[in-house]
């Protein structure tokens, strides 16, 4: 295994469409500042070889730069862990917590080989181009890996099993505890409660995904579960797939990545310009258009403002993009009215508003008409299933409460509607409807 803070470089692993066993496709090195990327000759030589995203980094021989403004290919940064897997490696190495004043910065090369290798994606990072060797889970019970997300959320150090094992879970992004889950033909990610969790969180984003996939948008399947007396969320994975012959992986890349963006200038990611990438360069774009504009609309509806572009995906085949199904529907804590969007929804405005919705639809492909009936069928769906979906995820009295007319249909959404009366008066009927329930 590498040093644990002085790594130089790190070659890049894939698995290739269909295929249950990684190839080497090239190496990062560190140059200053930034990463450098070269594909090796014996990969770019195999006749189903593919790029790792084009147009970032095209098969072509040479040393590949990252774009000005970038410390390192966006489509690599996309296989690197975010903020929890950042948490359990600062901790595994330094058994300190990461705000520990004086902490040692570790470069980027250190989080890509320290993180797990059952990453979101295909891709993985190893210090051999000859010998790959996967950093395992050691298959910890959920009551055992609650406890280490316990610890590492203290700043303590880990026992070297529950290291182990919640180690597994920094090759996915977000900023949550989690770890990752294989039971039998699927593999889930598993997201647990926080200690400083002021609501229920896990079971909020259960709600959200659930009625999600009942206005029929596309989503990751989810359930809800107890370890330890604490709620875990678990999302099947929808980049794996068992085949006879073991895993495969699909290849994706972030929003973010598709944008030519990374976090620094996320603030400038726009649905517009995500639109025009779908136009061109998507399968079935019509459709893929329809479907993300109605995850912006529910987003808008269940209060999930989290909608950054790292929290949007398509799978990458070598030639073309197609969107995967939604995840990280989180609905956010909200105790007041105005909202923004994470991402820009028409030329610079990005509040969280249905007329903000509607100003964008002809970017979709879509007509005011379309747009209104799209809009009015969530709302009454989400009215219509709110009381099963609450009593299937054992809501408390108070989380009803909370969350009804609040973070899910907050009356802000309807905000500049004074043109659709019968939209807002649509929305009014459901809002008071799911209120009414949770004090009843």
């Amino acid at each position: 295994m590498t040093s644990r803070t002085d790594a130089s470089e790190a070659y890049v692993w894939i698995w290739l469409p269909g295929e249950t066993e990684p190839v080497v496709a090239g190496r990062l090195t560190q140059d200053g500042d930034r990463l450098l990327f070269t594909y090796g000759a014996s990969y770019r030589e195999r006749k189903d070889a593919i790029s790792i995203y084009e147009p970032e980094l095209p098969l072509q021989r040479g040393t590949i730069a990252p774009k000005t403004g970038l410390s390192l290919p966006s489509s690599i940064r996309d296989g690197s862990p975010d903020a929890w897997g950042r948490r359990v490696i600062i901790n595994t190495l330094t058994g300190r917590h990461p705000d520990t004043a004086g902490l040692q910065e570790l470069s980027e090369l250190t989080f890509l080989l320290q993180s797990g290798s059952d990453r979101i994606g295909a891709l993985d990072f190893q210090t051999s181009a000859t010998l790959y060797e996967p950093r395992r889970n050691n298959e910890a019970p959920l009551d055992e890996l609650l406890a280490a997300a316990e610890f590492v959320e203290k700043g303590l150090p880990l026992t070297p099993a529950l290291e182990l094992a919640l180690n597994h879970g920094t090759a996915i992004g977000g900023a949550r505890p989690k770890a990752l889950i294989e039971d039998g033909n699927k593999k889930y990610i598993a997201k647990f409660a926080s200690s400083t969790d002021t609501q229920s969180v896990v079971k909020a984003e259960y709600i959200a995904m659930t009625l999600a996939k009942a206005c029929g948008l596309s989503v990751a399947p989810v359930s809800i579960t107890s370890a330890a007396g604490k709620d875990v969320l678990l999302i099947e994975r929808f980049d794996r797939t068992l085949s006879d012959d073991g895993w495969t992986r699909r290849a994706m890349v972030s929003a973010l990545t598709m944008l030519g963006l990374d976090e620094m200038m996320a603030r400038y990611a726009s649905y517009e310009d995500f639109a025009e990438i779908i136009r061109h360069r998507f399968t079935d774009p019509k459709d893929t258009l329809k479907e993300l504009y109605g995850r912006i609309c529910f987003n808008i509806l269940c209060g999930n403002t989290d909608d950054h572009a790292r929290n949007h995906a398509a799978f990458w085949d070598g030639k073309m993009l197609m969107l995967t199904p939604a995840y990280d529907i989180c609905p956010q804590n909200r105790t007041g009215g105005e909202a923004s969007q994470a991402m820009l929804i028409k030329g610079q405005t990005n509040l969280s508003t249905l007329a903000t919705c509607l100003s964008a639809a002809p970017d979709f492909h879509l007509s005011e008409a379309e747009a209104t009936a799209l809009i009015e069928a969530q709302i009454a769906i989400i009215a219509e299933h709110w009381q099963r979906v609450c009593d299937d995820a054992e809501l408390s009295p108070v989380d009803r409460r909370l969350f009804a007319g609040r973070q899910f249909l907050n009356p802000f959404c309807v905000e500049g509607l004074a043109d659709h009366r019968a939209l807002k008066e649509a929305f009014d009927a459901a809002r008071n409807g799911i209120v009414a329930a949770g004090d009843g």
